[in-house]
Parts: structure tokens; sequence; C-alpha cells
């Protein structure tokens, strides 16, 4: 085990999953470099740019086929790990798959099958940490999504670790973070003081660990809009767009394509007109700016005011004290093509929406000859050169007219030569962190993502308390001390860890390391059996038990003559078998038999007569077929009662039936048939004892293997 610990996260999101390796350093080798300074500051994350790796569809496209994510998806993301992370600390290496708003789209149970197909998978294909799958691969919400992203931006910036030089003014260090993903989008930040006190109870309390023990708080508040990523905007944009030109309009102007540029609905290209409806570009910015902003469904209901966009409660933003950093979409529309075509990298809004009007203003035709030509750098295709025109209008009226960003610059960079940010806090600091908003792709060369965020919360945890009485990482309500809703980094850090079990069943009796695994699984098929059991019919548990019972008298089989002497299961557990078989006492002066045992017929009442039909019923007779020397069996059993010979048990006389009897309850007891008793005197007189008063007499003779002698018992 070396002096590193390594955490692998893979971020499942809607058009993709990309896999995040972290290292740190353990924490007492931190302790022992760290100076004074550096000991009040959170572990040291460091990841490289060959450390990520992403691949597309998203997870959500595997929820009709999820048997195939594993094979078809996840096994390559975890080999690009494995080949990162030594062997022999791949044990002591966390692993989380974190989904996102892709996955929230999807139904509950769909969503389920996937997380269980991912989570058996990465067990059997990986030596990662992966003690619990539930707290491991998880759907997080979008306020956990913005929480994890605020925390990777500060830690980033180095608000955490050096407060005194990030004074926005107001006693404030910490910057805001805005997450536009495809699906959804985010904010998190820390309003001033005024704020934060009216709204104690909308903020998130989130708790860090120093390198050193002590811990350092912050209240931030966080909220997310669910289809408000650039692609659900999209959706609804469309879906508006048909809803107002009618079901009978084939063609659709969309001003947010370039002008000439004909598509079907879902952003392919069409030739000629066999699909239909399909969108026609017209290259109209301003207009698609105007038909974008109703998708902010400003006027929605705020029933906890104020609400920013979608009637959902946002506390007022002071961008004096409050500033942002944008990430994801927020980076790549304000860059990819509206940076690469201008040797200049000044942006302020005038700035940047001439530049967009300029590239969406124009045909398509001559895009494309720009897009061979790799005039906005090679990374710049087709598919994004149809997207970035509505993509740069939803940006514009999400910052501006939804969240309120002052319209005083997007971003100025003027010394930037690469997607870094270095130069960007440089420029920051100069400006003492007035800028409202700045897109940011990566800082000090590490790229900003909220998976970063959940790192960083896991290693905080990982240091040792300083104190016995110190409070948890992790983060809930904003109240003292550990809130109901606390979440931990890990469900190792649980108070109950050491009595912690997976909330799958499976998981426990298959894939865990619990030492109660094994009896575990042995209870588990004991309740299946005992449940079959008694699901299986009256009728036929009476033949098990029969079959069972034998088997315990005789200790399986033996030879007729040498039965041995066993209790049956009926006698250690008598209850069990009380449907099963009937013992009866003939009558006092009765001829005295051998009886072997009747079933059940599976009646409720066990097939006992009423007491009214008893007392209809005569003395048993005996037939006369009894003293005859003829081999023909002296009962004919029948199933149907409406027969003139019945008594009301499905038992007929034939012409060869043999005799009834009762014992005293009135219960009618078939005797055996001649082929299934021993051979014994049938004369007035015999020579066998009673083993119990009212009793039949048994012979001495050769026994039945199927009979046990009532002296056995």
């Amino acid at each position: 085990m070396g002096k590193w610990r390594y955490g692998v996260v893979l971020d499942a999101g809607s058009s993709g999953t990309r896999v995040h390796v972290y290292q740190w350093l353990r924490n007492p080798i931190a302790r022992q470099k760290a100076g004074p300074e550096e000991l009040k500051s959170l572990p040291e994350i460091k990841t490289k740019e060959a450390w990520t790796k992403k691949i597309r569809p998203g997870v959500s496209s595997f929820a009709h086929k999820p048997e195939l994510i594993g094979p078809d998806h996840l096994a390559e993301l975890l080999d690009h790990a494995k080949s990162i992370i030594p062997a022999e600390d791949a044990k002591d290496t966390p692993i989380f798959l974190l989904a996102t708003a892709g996955m929230r789209l999807l139904g509950n149970l769909e969503r389920q099958i996937l997380l269980d197909q991912i989570c058996s998978f990465a067990r059997h294909n990986s030596d990662f940490l992966l003690p619990d799958c539930g707290a491991h691969i998880q759907v997080i919400p979008g306020v956990t999504e913005g929480l994890y992203g605020w925390i990777a931006t500060n830690y980033l910036m180095g608000a955490f670790d050096a407060p005194e030089k990030h004074d926005h003014g107001k006693g404030h260090n910490t910057y805001g973070f805005l997450d536009m993903g495809g699906a959804s989008a985010q904010i998190a930040f820390a309003p001033n003081a005024t704020e934060a006190e009216k709204h104690a109870e909308d903020l998130k309390l989130l708790r860090l660990r120093n390198i050193d023990g002590s811990t350092q708080e912050h209240r931030v508040f966080v909220t997310s809009w669910l289809e408000f990523g650039v692609h659900e905007a999209r959706r609804r944009y469309l879906e508006a767009m048909q809803t107002a030109a009618g079901p009978s309009v084939k063609e659709l102007p969309d001003p947010c394509l370039p002008s000439g540029l004909r598509t079907a609905l879902d952003g392919k290209d069409v030739s000629g007109n066999e699909v239909e409806p399909y969108l026609l570009g017209t290259g109209k910015f301003d207009e698609c700016l105007r038909q974008t902003f109703p998708l902010l469904d400003k006027d929605a209901p705020c029933a906890d005011d104020p609400c920013l966009l979608n009637g959902i409660h946002v506390p007022a933003i002071d961008f004096d004290v409050n500033h942002f950093i944008g990430i994801s979409e927020y980076w790549h529309t304000t860059h990819e093509i509206f940076e690469m075509g201008h040797k200049d990298k000044a942006y302020d809004f005038n700035t940047y929406q001439e530049r967009v009007d300029s590239f969406c203003s124009q045909d398509w035709d001559s895009i494309e000859r720009g897009l061979e030509k790799h005039k906005w750098g090679k990374k710049i295709d087709r598919q994004k050169a149809h997207e970035v025109c509505f993509k740069a209008s939803w940006i514009i009226n999400m910052l501006h007219d939804g969240i309120g960003v002052p319209r005083i610059g997007l971003e100025d960079t003027t010394s930037s030569t690469h997607n870094g940010t270095k130069e960007v806090l440089a420029h920051g600091k100069e400006k003492g962190y007035l800028d409202a908003f700045q897109a940011v792709n990566k800082i000090d060369s590490t790229e900003v993502s909220w998976t970063l965020g959940k790192i960083v919360l896991y290693a905080s945890s990982q240091v040792p308390l300083d104190i016995e009485q110190a409070l948890p990482v992790g983060f809930g309500s904003n109240v003292q001390g550990i809130p109901d809703d606390f979440q931990y980094p890990s469900v190792q850090l649980l108070p109950d860890a050491d009595g912690f079990h997976s909330e799958h069943w499976h998981d426990a009796l298959f894939d865990g390391d619990s030492p109660r695994r094994i009896p575990g699984f042995v209870l588990f098929m004991l309740i299946i059996v005992m449940a079959g059991f008694f699901l299986c019919g009256r009728s036929r548990r009476s033949r098990v038990f029969n079959h069972v019972s034998n088997v315990l008298r005789r200790g399986g089989p033996s030879h007729p003559n040498h039965p041995k002497k066993r209790k049956g299961i009926k006698k250690i557990l008598p209850f069990l078998g009380r449907s099963a078989t009937y013992e009866r006492v003939l009558e006092d002066g009765a001829q005295e038999y051998d009886l072997g045992t009747i079933e059940s017929d599976g009646s409720e009442d066990g097939g006992r007569l009423s007491e009214a039909g008893s007392a209809k019923l005569g003395p048993p007779k005996r037939a006369s077929s009894w003293g005859s020397n003829s081999n023909t069996p002296s009962f004919k059993y029948a199933l149907d009662n409406t027969s003139t010979g019945t008594i009301g048990l499905g038992i007929s006389g034939g012409s060869n039936g043999s005799g009834i009897a009762m014992d005293r309850a009135g219960l009618v007891v078939r005797t055996e048939s001649r082929d299934h008793l021993a051979p014994i005197a049938l004369g007035p007189t015999t020579n066998g004892r009673r083993s119990r008063t009212g009793s039949p007499t048994r012979s001495h003779g050769q026994k039945s293997p199927s009979m046990t002698p009532l002296a056995d018992d």
C-alpha cells in the first residue's frame, strides 16, 4: 500500500458517462509534509486530464436493455480506472456512480433495474471499494449535484483554504456556482448575511474537515431546475412551436437554426420533404431570443417569495458579493465557436451577442465551408453547429432574464491562450472579483466538475478527528449538530456502520462480506421451503408428511419384517399432522382388524360428519365378502357423493365392498382391503391382544410394511 489514496467517480449524465480518477495523500503523510498554514486546509486532490474518459450514450439509454449496460458501457470505463490505480490500492479505492437528470426522467422500476445491474457488474469486474449499492450507485437529486459543484468550484478557487484572498466585501469570500447540462440546470451560492438570516431554513449546512482534524462549516442555498438543461429546453421549444403551428403544417420556420438549414425535429439533416414535419432555419437570432424567453416560465405562481423562474424559491442574490462561476454548457456555448473564431479574447455581453448573431445569420452553405476549413476548431462538427444558436439564446435568457446576472460582460481573459483559467483568477484578483459571472472549464489545469466536490467531501471525511466530540463531515438541513437528514460521504461513516447491511437483499446474501451471509442464505431458503409447503394444498401436504413420517420411523428403507422403531415427525410436531392422517377405534364388539391410514379429503372440516349426519347412520355392517376367498379388493372409493351408495365421505360400497366402521364420534373409517392386510384369522375368535381399550386386536403374525403397529409407537 503506497502513500496515495484514490477515488473513482462516474458521472452518469444524460448524454454520456464520464469516469474521473482522483488522488490524494494519506493523512499521516499529509500531516508530516504540511506547514502550519497547510494544516488548516483541506486534503489536496490531484488529477490528470488523461485520467478522465467519456463515452456515449448515457446510461438511461439502456433502460430497455439493462443487461447490456455492463459489457457495452461500464466495462470500458472500469478498465480505464484500473489502468491508472495500482492493483494493491484497488480494495482501498471507493467507486461511485452518480447519475443525474437523464436517469431522473426514467420510471422508478427502470431506474432501479439499471442501478442493480451497474452495481452487480462493478462488483464482479473490479476490486474497488463498494460496500453498499444504495450509497455508492445512485441517482442523485439536482440539489446534491449543485452542492457538489459548489464545493468543487470553491475548492479550486482557493476560497476554502485562503478565504482572506477572496474578499468580495461584506465578509463574503465564496463563489456562486452555475451548471447547465442536457436535462437540468443548477444554482448554488451562499447568500449575503441579511438573506442568510432571513432564509436560514432554506439553506444547506455543509461541514468539511481540514488536514489537522479541525472543521469548517458553510451554509449554502442550492436548487435545481429539471427540464431546464439545453436538450430539454430544446424539446419544450419544439413542442411549443408545433402546438402554435397546428398539426397540418409540415414546414416549421425556426429562427434558431442558420438560414437555409433543413432538419428533422430530432436535428438530423433532411435533403427533401420526405420527413414531415421538418424545420427550416431562418437565421433570425433576435426572434430566437424572443421565442425562447417564455420557456423560463417567469410567470409561474410563486408559493414562497422570492422566485427566479418556474415558481421555484431562491433567496435574493446580491451580485455585489455573489460572483458566479459557470461550467458545462455555460462554458462550451460561450467558447467553442465564439472564441476560436476571433483573435481577441475580450468578452462583454454586447460583443458576445453580436458574434452569436453574426454566426447564426449566415446561410448554412457558408457555415459548412467554414467547418471544412476548421474555422472554429477541429472539435466543432455539424451537430454542434446545428445546436449552437439555440443554446446561445437559451444561455443568454437563463443568465440575464432568468437568474438576473447584470449585463456587464460574460468574461474577460485578455491573456488567455488555452482553456485553463489561471488568467481568470489573476484577472479576478485585479478587479477585486467584481465580475458577476465568468465561465470556466479548468482552474489550475483541473477541470471544474461536480464529481470533484464528491471526492473533496469523501477525502475530508477520511481525516481523523482532532477531538472525540467533533461533528462528522457531510451535509444536511441548516440546524445545529447532526440533522436527521444528514448525508455522510460514505456508508462506512454512519454511526452504526458496523451493523450496517445493504438495502438490497441479494447483495447481502450473495455479494456481501458479512459473516452473517451464509446463515442468512440458509434462513432465506428455509422460508422459501416453508412458504411453498403451506401453499401446495392440504392433500399434497398430507402425502408429503406421510412420506417423511414413514422415512423417519424406519430411518430409511428397511426390510418389511424388521421395521426400525423411530418416532415420526407427527409425533415430534403433532400439530403439523392433524389434517394428514387419522387413527380411529372401532366400537366395542366389532370385529378386530388391523387398520391402515386414510387421507383427508381436503374439506374444511377435515372430513367430519355433522352431528345430524352421524345420527342418521346405523351401526357399522360387515360385508359378507370378508370371509370369502376372493382376491378382489373389498372396497371401492368414489369421488361422487351423489351416488346412492355413498354416505357423504365419497366412500361407496361395491358389489364386493367390505364393511365400513365408525368411531365413537360417528366418523366413518375405511378398513384396508385384503390386498393390504397381513394374513390373519378371520374367524369369530382371535388369539391376539388388545393394545388399548376399544381398539382392534392385532395379529401376532407377519406385519405389513405399510403399517405401523400401535405397540411400536
